[in-house]
């Protein structure tokens, strides 16, 4: 590199406007501790006059982010824009074929096209970085790239999504609805104020379990559909008989190997009260591996704001500046396997339905006979009545059964005159 580390930033959101004023506020610091010193030659964004948070320097903005590749001499490039395709993958493609070193914190680019750019990265010999793409500011990529190389990873889970987690534990601590939950975190800038759909949906954690599944289990990133589940149906009502069972709500990312095939799952679970992962609120991210010689490691921190993504972006930034060159996902491409995935049909858990029914003799019978034509055993049956409505809550807690059994058997309730809304499944974390 030359005297000075040149560097661009391509999206001035939220994220990227913060990293942006870290690198000028902590240049000092980062020429301390790398012995190089770095300097913002380029930055990007839709709109040069925007009122942002932080004043930019604009005499070195670009409207189109492809022009600095080619005016430009950089050395790495930060890549923050947030798509999975379009201008966020040509920015990057074009940045890895001209030897430009790139960091991004885009878990759907990398989701997607992380194999393909991860190979690039590697035929021209620079450096493919996405610490923050997963769990914000806990060093999870870095964890099991490195200190965790060693070990047989069987598993991984956690809560992925801050946004989503603030959601349930503010419902719960506060007695208050989705709907007031959302808007309040909209406003605090957890949640997207337009739309907040990908965290919702599961979308989000989605992309950062394909991304940890590539990385335990030294995989090339699957492609293949599987179970997802976001929170946008979970309701008080839920999460007060959660709490009364002694159980709370989570949403969480699962991947692990089951007789040497691929499982990936994001869905809402009931967890113990008292579990690790069960007392992790707010906008707390928290991941779980399950590796042998390991054991069981846990990693905790915040996993949404610009700090804690802003932290893991300067720390990518360190690592290259030093010189340590490393493969993207920890291993040559041509070492990554392709693997068979699991079918989700076949995932087995205990679940809890939640009927809303007219309070009349019968109803519950044949509910009960539903379920046990699909082999779905009943562990324990919560009903609640309301006589003023002539309603009645019922909730059944099974035992383990599969998801096709379970996906058949409620859709069976559909048509039931005396079922007043579709049945509300959560699964129980195994």
């Amino acid at each position: 590199m030359n005297k000075f580390t040149n560097i661009a930033i391509i999206g001035l959101g939220q994220i990227g406007l913060y990293l942006y004023n870290e690198l000028r506020l902590k240049s000092s610091e980062i020429e301390n501790k790398t012995g190089k010193k770095i300097k913002i030659i380029a930055i990007s964004a839709k709109n040069k006059n925007k009122k942002r948070k932080f004043p930019i320097n604009k005499k070195i903005f670009y409207s189109n982010p492809l022009k600095i590749i080619k005016e430009k001499k950089i050395d790495i490039l930060f890549e923050s824009i947030g798509l999975s395709d379009g201008i966020s993958k040509k920015v990057v493609e074009k940045a890895l074929k001209n030897k430009i070193n790139v960091i991004t914190p885009n878990k759907a680019l990398i989701a997607k096209h992380g194999d393909y750019l991860a190979k690039l990265a590697e035929k021209n010999n620079v450096n493919l970085e996405f610490e923050a793409s997963v769990a914000g500011g806990i060093p999870i990529i870095k964890t099991i790239k490195e200190s965790l190389a060693s070990n047989q990873i069987k598993k991984i889970y956690g809560i992925l999504n801050g946004t989503t987690n603030y959601i349930l534990s503010e419902m719960e601590n506060n007695n208050e609805t989705f709907d007031k939950v959302l808007k309040k975190a909209q406003q605090l800038g957890y949640a997207e104020p337009g739309n907040p759909k990908l965290d919702l949906n599961g979308f989000d954690a989605f992309a950062k379990v394909r991304i940890l599944s590539a990385l335990s289990f030294s995989s090339k990133i699957s492609k293949s559909k599987c179970l997802m589940e976001g929170i946008d149906k979970i309701e008080l009502k839920d999460i007060k008989i959660a709490n009364k069972l002694n159980l709370r709500i989570k949403l969480l990312g699962i991947s692990e190997m089951i007789n040497n095939q691929l499982f990936e799952t994001v869905h809402p679970c009931l967890v113990n009260k008292n579990s690790f992962i069960g007392n992790v609120n707010g906008v707390m991210n928290a991941i779980v591996i399950n590796g042998k010689p390991i054991g069981e490691s846990v990693l905790q921190g915040e996993g949404a704001g610009p700090g804690p993504t802003s932290s893991a972006l300067l720390s990518d930034l360190l690592s290259v500046v030093r010189g340590n060159t490393k493969l993207s996902f920890g291993i040559p491409f041509n070492k990554k396997k392709k693997v068979k995935c699991f079918n989700s049909d076949n995932y087995s858990s205990s679940l809890y339905i939640r009927f809303e029914v007219k309070d009349k003799s019968g109803v519950l019978s044949k509910i009960t006979n539903r379920l046990a034509k699909y082999k779905i055993s009943i562990k324990r049956i919560i009903q609640t009545p309301d006589r003023k409505s002539n309603r009645a809550t019922i909730v059944i807690i099974s035992h383990k059964t599969t998801e096709i059994n379970s996906r058949k058997c409620l859709s069976i309730f559909k048509n039931n005159k005396n079922i007043l809304k579709r049945p509300t499944l959560i699964r129980l974390y195994n």
